[in-house]
């Protein structure tokens, strides 16, 4: 990823509250010597390993679990919210002109060894609780994995295969108008709090 020391975000805190908040995660991995990019839900315990651990599950008729070279390291990113950039909202627009259309965007790039979990249905039940958890716990009356049959959710588990990544690397890259003065960044927040879509207001959240 091509990071200007800028855009650099290197705050743990930071980077695993960007995966946290955006669990879907793009996993890329190999097979046949070509590249694979899976849209994978993860949970992140940020206290196993020097950089945290990724858990997840997929369905067993996937292939990527058998296909992955295990010597071969798989990259996960995770995207945060994202906004076009209008040069109207930069003062040197009516001063000079001299302004071009940019995009921001917090982006977090996190790689490992794969380890698949196969045959251990207490691992599996702990990561389905925990990724469920993490999603329902905002609601007024949680969805728990308890609340459905036993014998169903047995037969469900059995379609799966977990995945887990202990992390090696974690890389953050947060664009937010780093590169331009104070007047020129304010232009750019009061820009975006403006537009319509949520997104766009959370990357202006981002860079107060």
């Amino acid at each position: 990823m091509y990071l200007p020391a800028h855009f650099s975000q290197t705050q743990a805190e930071q980077l695993h509250a960007l995966i946290a908040q955006n669990a879907l995660g793009t996993l890329i991995t190999e097979a046949n010597g070509a590249p694979v990019a899976d849209q994978v839900p993860f949970v992140l315990d940020a206290s196993a390993g020097a950089h945290g651990t990724l858990r997840a599950h997929v369905a067993r008729a996937n292939p990527l679990w058998q296909l992955h070279p295990a010597q071969r390291q798989v990259l996960v990113v995770f995207h945060g919210p994202q906004a076009y950039v209008s040069p109207s909202w930069y003062p040197g627009k009516a001063e000079h002109g001299r302004v071009v259309p940019t995009w921001n965007y917090s982006v977090v790039q996190a790689s490992g060894f794969l380890r698949v979990v196969d045959g251990d249905p207490q691992w599996l039940r702990a990561q389905l609780d925990a990724l469920t958890n993490s999603q329902e716990a905002r609601r007024a009356a949680p969805w728990q994995v308890g609340d459905a049959p036993g014998d169903y959710i047995s037969r469900m588990m059995a379609g799966v295969v977990g995945l887990e990544i202990t992390l090696t690397s974690l890389v953050g890259k947060f664009k937010l108008s780093q590169n331009h003065p104070p007047e020129s960044r304010q232009g750019v927040r009061q820009g975006l709090l403006g537009e319509p879509q949520e997104a766009a207001r959370q990357v202006a959240a981002l860079m107060t």
